[in-house]
């Protein structure tokens, strides 16, 4: 069996290296129009810093999204995770790929976003001097690289005993391992993702805070992960080794996912504004405000349609997550709403009328061609690099001791999720 896996994922890989070449060919063409669009600023290069920290964003969602799915299925088990877990190491392997992705932020970026990093606004303001221990571009980019190493150092771990795994037979030993280590690094796992958040993106404005910020970051994570992994298995779905594994039920549960984590996104963004609203105290009310007027509320309402009940009504049928066409539109769907919800998130920092501070900046919705240029660039590069990870081991991990179940079960028409 396990000869059979390897020549059939072996067969595969002239189809990974003509993907590969391709997005790399689309991440060169979104670089060289960022670096045009770098050198045509004069801003001080700040819109493009902006514009950086949405594509960043947006593409280290997936390892990280990926890490944190391979560790629940690791400590949960289930089938779900077995016919999608090459495809989500092979995305948690990006992962230094982002790091490298994230010098342009750490290096160059942080005064063109972060009003903490300059010293006379600090001055002038009790605040920012009361957190200038930890918001300083030195704790930054420590903290940054802290985030990195604790991140790599799992992903290496689970890379490394999943290969120990395809090597030996009947051994449950890297199995015990990737179990044992996945526990206590979902934990780990939100406690860095969460004080990333505040570093990366709550910072932003400083003056404001959410207790819920982190999780809900980490849920949009999961999201772009669980689009990106449908869109994946339904590539793979008619090719062998995996074609057997993913049927039509096991990639309508890709489906439920999707829903599922769509509604934690709600619940826990309206908790969020319920919370801050009912609360009205000005230092919080006004992150809020701002998104709720000048152009933004646009976008504010058109993501409770968009990303929320659009999906949800077609989702919640299970008529229509058996249909390949819907779950690849929806996957889609999800990652254009999720990008702009990134927008939502960050952009409005840059044109908000603070009546606290008085700070006045350009009102009203913006966007910018480097938004989009960016995110190609980014994400050309990521996603070549998932398929070159991709094509490196056998599409199904070899002497897992859930296969031959999972298997047994396919052959005798059953479906466990």
């Amino acid at each position: 069996m396990n000869n059979e896996i390897i020549q059939q994922s072996e067969a595969l890989k002239p189809d990974f290296d003509s993907l590969q070449k391709r997005f790399f060919l689309i991440g060169v063409v979104g670089l060289i129009a960022s670096v045009i669009g770098f050198f045509m600023a004069n801003d001080h290069h700040n819109q493009f810093y902006r514009s950086y920290l949405v594509g960043f964003t947006f593409w280290i969602s997936i390892p990280l999204g990926s890490l944190l799915i391979l560790m629940i299925h690791q400590v949960g088990g289930g089938t779900w995770g077995f016919t999608i877990r090459r495809q989500l190491e092979a995305a948690s392997r990006t992962l230094p790929l982002l790091l490298i992705f994230s010098l342009p932020i750490l290096i160059g970026g942080i005064h063109s976003l972060y009003e903490w990093s300059h010293t006379d606004v600090v001055a002038d303001d009790a605040l920012l001097r009361y957190k200038s221990s930890f918001l300083n571009e030195t704790q930054f980019r420590i903290r940054s690289v802290i985030y990195f190493l604790i991140w790599g150092v799992l992903v290496f771990l689970l890379s490394r005993w999943t290969a120990q795994q395809d090597r030996e037979e009947n051994s449950t030993n890297a199995t015990w391992k990737m179990q044992k280590l996945s526990g206590p690094g979902i934990v780990i796992f939100f406690l860095t993702t969460t004080m990333s958040s505040i570093d990366w993106l709550m910072s932003l404005e400083p003056h404001w805070f959410s207790s819920i910020f982190g999780v809900i970051q980490i849920i949009g994570q999961a999201l772009i992960t669980w689009a990106f992994i449908t869109l994946v298995s339904i590539y793979l779905s008619d090719k062998e080794p995996i074609g057997r594994l993913l049927t039509s039920g096991r990639l309508a549960d890709l489906g439920t996912f999707m829903l599922a984590t769509v509604m934690l996104w709600a619940y826990t963004s309206f908790s969020q504004l319920l919370i801050i609203w009912s609360g009205n105290l000005p230092e919080e009310i006004t992150w809020f405000i701002t998104r709720l007027s000048g152009g933004w509320e646009y976008l504010s309402y058109g993501l409770i349609g968009l990303h929320f009940f659009f999906p949800f009504f077609f989702l919640i049928s299970s008529t229509m997550k058996s249909k390949l066409s819907v779950l690849k539109f929806f996957a889609c769907w999800l990652l254009l709403v999720r990008f702009f919800d990134i927008i939502w998130y960050t952009r409005p920092t840059f044109t908000k009328i603070d009546p606290i501070h008085g700070n006045h900046y350009s009102s009203g919705f913006t966007m910018h061609w480097l938004d989009l240029a960016i995110l190609v660039a980014i994400g050309g590069f990521v996603v070549s690099l998932f398929f070159s990870q991709l094509k490196k081991r056998p599409l199904i991990a070899l002497n897992d001791p859930r296969y031959p179940e999972l298997y047994e079960a396919d052959q005798n028409g059953e479906h466990h999720g």
